[in-house]
């Protein structure tokens, strides 16, 4: 079995007694796949909202297979030809795969040196391509820098599109503060989420997002029909049942990337501020070599075909050992 730290997954195992309510959930939804599940999936985002809070409801809120799929839609609702998507580079890869599934342009602006964004560089941005939709990733990805607020207020009020805030990794920051306090009186604004990160779901495929009625209005006419199965659905509310108990494991998480910055710095590489599950470290004289060297050992990461760069996902303490002692073998500069 390989160490996986490639996908940014949460690598701990689910708590026992919450796979084993997830099991009896499913079991009961078993009983009923005979029939289509509820379409509209209500139970589902009543917890979704109620895991959200910032007084949100059912009726603000989306779901459907990953956020990808969400995203996907959103592109389908407010895109297509004659419209555009504006992001800013590197971000998240998907974001122009999805643009150009749905005949919408793709704009990628380079992010300044350091990555992080600031209420001028978007702005002028905005204001230079006039996008229909905006896409800002916070903590980003691949680089894990963070997204402050003040940005986002910035980005909404340049132009008059849609805004998409993607929060995979929100719960993976310290100090959280969410574009979700920013949804009132800004009916243009989405933020998005995912199960598949801190709340280890990746199997499950669960994304969801929080916006304006109106905008949840507009994506139930991209869906497809029943597009969340019953045993999603009944996995999904059973895991939001037991949200504390999914999240016990960020702050290890939290503690090993931090272990690894401090052994990778200590190593001579430059590793890059991260509020998610990752690190982009510089410093590598062959990328594609250390990628390729640790893959022998059965160690993933992720090589983004970025000059000098890997990206790393903070595992278990077993796996970050693993990895730590195998870069620390090859010396400085990676192998």
């Amino acid at each position: 079995m390989p160490v996986s730290l490639n996908v940014n997954e949460n690598t701990h195992p689910l708590p026992e007694e919450v796979v084993n309510d997830i099991a009896a959930a499913l079991a009961e939804a078993v009983r009923g796949v005979n029939r289509y599940p509820d379409r509209e999936f209500l139970a589902l985002r009543d917890a979704l909202a109620t895991y959200l809070g910032h007084g949100l409801t059912a009726d603000q809120v989306w779901a459907a297979n990953g956020s990808n799929e969400v995203l996907q839609q959103v592109l389908q609702a407010f895109g297509g030809p004659g419209r555009s998507l504006l992001s800013f580079t590197p971000t998240y890869s998907m974001y122009p795969l999805l643009a150009d599934g749905t005949d919408t342009r793709w704009i990628g602006v380079p992010r300044p040196d350091g990555y992080a964004l600031t209420p001028d560089v978007v702005t002028a941005a905005i204001r230079k391509h006039s996008p229909s939709i905006v896409a800002l990733c916070g903590p980003n990805n691949p680089t894990g820098t963070s997204l402050d607020l003040d940005t986002v207020i910035a980005a909404y009020d340049a132009f008059d599109g849609m805004l998409i805030v993607d929060e995979a990794y929100h719960e993976f920051e310290e100090v959280r503060s969410s574009a979700l306090e920013l949804l009132p009186g800004r009916p243009r604004l989405l933020v998005s989420r995912t199960m598949s990160k801190a709340f280890a779901f990746a199997g499950v495929r669960l994304g969801y997002l929080a916006a304006d009625a109106a905008v949840v209005d507009a994506l139930r006419l991209v869906r497809l029909p029943y597009h969340l199965s019953a045993l999603t659905q009944a996995a999904s509310i059973t895991a939001l049942k037991h949200a504390d108990a999914m999240l016990a494991t960020v702050a290890d998480i939290r503690g090993q990337r931090e272990r690894l910055t401090v052994a990778l710095t200590e190593m001579g590489y430059r590793v890059h501020q991260s509020g998610a599950n990752f690190l982009l470290v510089d410093g590598f004289t062959d990328p594609s070599a250390t990628f390729e060297s640790l893959r022998s050992q059965g160690i993933l990461i992720r090589d983004l075909g970025i000059d000098g760069h890997l990206r790393l996902t903070a595992g278990t303490e077993a796996e970050t050992t693993q990895l730590i002692d195998a870069l620390r073998a090859f010396g400085p500069g990676g192998a």
